[in-house]
């Protein structure tokens, strides 16, 4: 039977298909993009206190066309991080809440059939937005977090074999405990290799904690936010750091650094050549927030943690007792030191 689209859905898929017209559109040079950056820093700064490692992160993974996992423990602001970022855009923006109930067609979307038009109308589903928050990501069961690969790589949904574009531009923000805590899962490779970086929130220093207290008894810091940037100009400042520099000599020595995982003796799974192609991307993205036009080595060895760390498997043998992320870090840090690094990054 045939399928149709109901008037909301409709309505939702027009708004993403205006999404996707060119980033020329929107004029945008060197200081407009410093200028829409530095406003998304500042406000995301405000709720975020003495993280900006963590804040740059995020953005790094909006403007690389990537994605974020944030993993930390319970309480230590994984998802006002989230809801942060996503304030700071005037796009839309949903929250699923991922607990063990929850099926792929609640993200997804489902077609209904209308027994009066007696055909099916497919409903998108929470994903069909700019910004996904996926709350505590590894609380549902592997089969619904499978149904966030196909719209995390490819930006769409195909659902009983229709396909459906997602708005562009798309960003999942994920959270998640550590998988070792009560009632989780762990993530699947494949969908842990979708995401560009995972970082981890830490402990608030003590003065921070200590304003924190003291600012957020009454009020809300996220109340005080409003946006600042659209999703229009999101993707004009995508489009200005893909056309950074990459020296010839740095992609090389990007793959030097990602052969080096599959050969290293204490790692059991090396980095996928999409693990490359976005720690290019995310290199680009920190030297246009440095105000470069260039990528350089420190842009590389900076993000390489954050990109490689959480694709990487450790050999159960080369434990030795050690957790497998610290085989991987230890494995990472030997594999920096030894690849050469190029002397030229300029164009």
């Amino acid at each position: 039977m045939d399928e149709t689209v109901t008037p909301e859905a409709a309505s939702r898929l027009r708004r993403a298909d205006t999404t996707t017209r060119p980033a020329a559109e929107v004029p945008l040079d060197a200081e407009s993009f410093a200028r829409l950056t530095g406003g998304i820093l500042a406000s995301v700064s405000q709720v975020i206190d003495g993280k900006p490692e963590a804040v740059q992160s995020a953005l790094i993974a909006l403007l690389a066309e990537g994605h974020l996992l944030i993993e930390d423990v319970p309480g230590v602001g994984k998802t006002m991080l989230a809801r942060a970022l996503a304030a700071t855009i005037d796009a839309d923006v949903r929250r699923i809440q991922f607990t063990p109930d929850l099926l792929p067609g609640d993200i997804t979307g489902v077609s209904v059939f209308n027994p009066v038009q007696r055909q099916f109308e497919f409903t998108p589903g929470a994903v069909f937005a700019h910004i996904v928050i996926a709350d505590e990501i590894n609380r549902s069961s592997p089969k619904t977090q499978s149904s966030l690969l196909e719209a995390m790589e490819e930006r769409q949904v195909t659902v009983d074999g229709r396909t459906h574009v997602l708005p562009s531009p798309f960003l999942v923000v994920a959270t998640q405990n550590p998988f070792e805590m009560e009632g989780t899962y762990a993530l699947p490779e494949a969908q842990r290799d979708r995401f560009l970086l995972r970082i981890s929130m830490g402990y608030p220093d003590a003065a921070a904690e200590a304003l924190m207290l003291r600012q957020r008894d009454a009020v809300n810091p996220l109340d005080a936010i409003a946006p600042v940037v659209s999703a229009r100009q999101v993707t004009a400042m995508i489009a200005w750091a893909r056309g950074v520099h990459v020296a010839p000599a740095l992609e090389e020595y990007v793959v030097a650094l990602a052969q080096a995982t599959r050969s290293h003796p204490d790692i059991r799974l090396g980095a996928s050549p999409r693990a490359t192609l976005q720690l290019v991307r995310a290199a680009k993205v920190r030297a246009a927030l440095d105000g470069r036009s260039y990528v350089i080595p420190d842009d590389i060895t900076a993000l390489l943690a954050p990109v490689f760390a959480h694709r990487l498997i450790a050999n159960r043998s080369a434990a030795g007792g050690k957790a497998g992320a610290a085989v991987v870090t230890d494995a990472l840090e030997r594999i920096a030191a030894s690849v050469r690094v190029p002397l030229a990054a300029r164009p």
